[in-house]
């Protein structure tokens, strides 16, 4: 039996415990019956001293104050029966006491044998418990030993990762070089025309979304390749359709010229055959031709779109502070032609246009690039800043050349 007084039952024995007390309770049990009834079950028959706490948990009823009462009742009622007067008068009173005395010493021998007893299994687990400790001890130092090869593996991946993505990226230049010499890079479709034109519409107007535009760039070129390898693919199939019709008609016209001095009519027919090789040829070198000057034209315009966005990743090296100092002093009035001239064009990605005419204040200002000139000019006044060599140049102009100076 246990001396700890903290120690719940199992479960099982808590629930037939409780389910006892349930029915004397029904049966009209008062508190101190159902504490000395839950008293006896622990100690008699779970081996467990009887506390306040358990016996509170077990009934639950009964004060701080009533439940010790009621324990110290169960002790004294234990401490009576082990004195108690053994037979029914077959003993002398003095011998009958000495029995009870010997019952009580008999069962504190007991409970002292079951204390060692315990304290020896208590003994054993703690051995059992600290070898486990070592266990895991032992474990955690292989763990630990495990993490920092781990960690070294993963460095090492780590590393070799880096590597290979130097590799991809190297190899992702090389394929960019050689898709570069491509002769499929003159051709392109009207889908990829209008998708540049938005592209730099973008450019124009969204400077912090140049990340995007190079990605759609990128993919504008390989859509644009996919294109050229298809018109080259029907350039070469036009060619080889043309070579397999002239094929059999130089057969068939060395045929009829071998028998021209004989049959005029054959002559006849293999001359409109010949003629009708003819435009079939001159068809298909036209239509290659038609495709040639395309394929340049794209090229060209793709060649533009290309300076141009070189331009303007050039002109994100200026601060947007001192992009806006220099449009404030342009738009004042405090900067001369030479200075307009050395800013050229690397604010020009800053500079906003008015949405307004000074002039007219209706008008709705449109600006114009041909070649290297800017000209702003409103289409309801006919107010024009002329042409200038940047986009700060003509809008410093527009503005001023009304009087007025407003900031950009």
């Amino acid at each position: 039996m246990s001396q700890s007084g903290d120690v719940m039952p199992i479960d099982d024995d808590r629930y037939a415990i409780r389910e006892e007390l349930e029915a004397l309770r029904k049966n009209g049990a008062r508190r101190q019956e159902l504490s000395l009834h839950a008293c006896k079950r622990l100690f008699f028959d779970l081996g467990i001293r009887p506390s306040m706490a358990t016996v509170r948990e077990l009934t639950q009823t009964g004060s701080a104050s009533d439940i010790p009462k009621d324990i110290e009742l169960f002790w004294q009622r234990i401490r009576t029966a082990s004195k108690v007067r053994i037979g029914a008068g077959t003993l002398p009173p003095a011998l009958q006491e000495r029995a009870g005395e010997l019952l009580g010493a008999l069962y504190d021998d007991a409970l002292a044998h079951a204390q060692a007893a315990f304290d020896a299994e208590r003994a054993e687990l703690a051995q059992i418990e600290a070898n486990a400790e070592q266990q895991v001890r032992d474990a955690e130092a292989r763990r630990t030993a495990t993490d920092e090869i781990l960690q070294r593996s993963e460095a090492r991946a780590e590393a070799a990762w880096t590597r290979v993505r130097e590799l991809e990226s190297q190899l992702a230049a090389s394929s960019a070089g050689d898709a570069a010499q491509h002769d499929g890079l003159r051709a392109t479709v009207r889908k990829l025309e209008a998708e540049n034109e938005a592209l730099r519409k973008r450019i124009d107007t969204e400077q912090a979304t140049n990340t995007e535009l190079r990605d759609r760039l990128d993919a504008l070129h390989q859509e644009m390749r996919k294109s050229t390898e298809h018109y080259a693919q029907q350039i070469k199939d036009a060619l080889a359709e043309a070579e397999r019709r002239v094929k059999p008609m130089l057969v068939e016209l060395d045929s009829l010229r071998s028998m021209s001095s004989t049959w005029q009519t054959s002559q006849r027919e293999a001359s409109r055959k010949e003629f009708d090789f003819i435009q079939q040829l001159a068809s298909a070198k036209s239509r290659a031709d038609r495709l040639d000057a395309q394929l340049r034209e794209r090229s060209d315009e793709i060649d533009a779109l290309t300076r141009q966005l070189t331009k303007l990743r050039s002109q994100q090296s200026v601060d947007t502070s001192v992009a806006a100092v220099l449009c404030d002093l342009a738009t004042a009035g405090r900067l001369d032609d030479a200075e307009l001239a050395r800013i050229g064009t690397a604010v020009d990605g800053h500079v906003e246009l008015p949405a307004h005419c000074p002039k007219c204040g209706d008008g709705e200002p449109e600006l114009s690039h041909v070649g290297d000139q800017y000209e702003l000019a409103c289409p309801e006044c006919d107010h024009t800043s002329g042409a200038g060599r940047s986009r700060l140049e003509a809008v410093t102009r527009f503005l001023q050349r009304n009087g007025e100076s407003t900031v950009v």
